[in-house]
């Protein structure tokens, strides 16, 4: 047998291959949750000592940008061996770090921290439906992947030019159609474990991450525009 094909349990010195669908799923359900903790240590760490507000809005950018494509890139070329579980863990602690300065904001409210709880249950149920429906749908959803994805670069930019037009209306509108687009796109890479067309848990896991991230990042946005209360 193929020395990679190993479970996430026992991950340390191993690849991220795994023989089936269902235990590549496996793999990448432990790790997801396993990287919940690097990224509320690094949401903590910023809110904590403000490191982000000591940038300014064009280089937090460059920094997210640079950062979080160089560490996406860095798992892709280790997601065969244990160390690229060390680089997705370092790259969930990054990414938590760059959530930090909007829970910032939304902890300044007088009910920040419900509406922070609330983001997240609802990122887990969320979830939750999703994986039910990619367990549950017969038909193959791999025609979804190339329309999400333009959606998602589309998002990607928009959001870019909206960072110079600060404008209130079209920055609802982006959040509202992320949180549709990477919803799907939930259900999207589950799916495709499932299905046997993902067969690396390590990138498995990095791109479930990366649509819960942004589903909860849109959520508490919105919470923090219509159900934020001042002092």
């Amino acid at each position: 047998m193929n020395d990679r094909v190993q479970t996430f349990p026992g991950a340390a010195g191993t690849g991220g291959v795994a023989s089936q669908p269902s235990a590549v799923l496996r793999n990448t359900y432990w790790l997801l949750a396993l990287s919940l903790v690097p990224t509320v240590l690094g949401a903590w760490v910023g809110v904590s000592t403000g490191i982000l507000n000591t940038m300014g809005a064009g280089l937090s950018m460059i920094v997210f940008l640079g950062g979080a494509f160089g560490l996406m890139y860095a798992i892709e070329k280790t997601k065969n061996s244990a160390t690229g579980v060390y680089v997705l863990l370092a790259f969930t602690f990054f990414m938590g770090l760059m959530l930090s300065r909007m829970v910032g904001q939304v902890l300044g409210f007088r009910n920040g921290g419900s509406l922070v709880m609330t983001a997240f249950g609802g990122t887990a149920l969320i979830f939750l439906v999703m994986a039910t429906l990619a367990t549950t749908i017969k038909r193959d959803l791999s025609s979804m992947g190339k329309f999400l994805t333009v959606g998602a670069v589309i998002l990607f930019f928009a959001f870019i030019v909206n960072f110079f037009l600060q404008s209130s209306a079209l920055m609802l509108t982006l959040l509202v159609l992320c949180l549709g687009v990477f919803s799907a796109f939930m259900l999207y890479d589950i799916k495709r474990v499932i299905d046997g067309g993902e067969t690396n848990y390590i990138s498995a896991t990095l791109a479930i991450y990366l649509d819960m991230y942004n589903v909860f990042q849109s959520l508490l946005a919105l919470l923090g525009i219509f159900g934020g209360e001042r002092d």
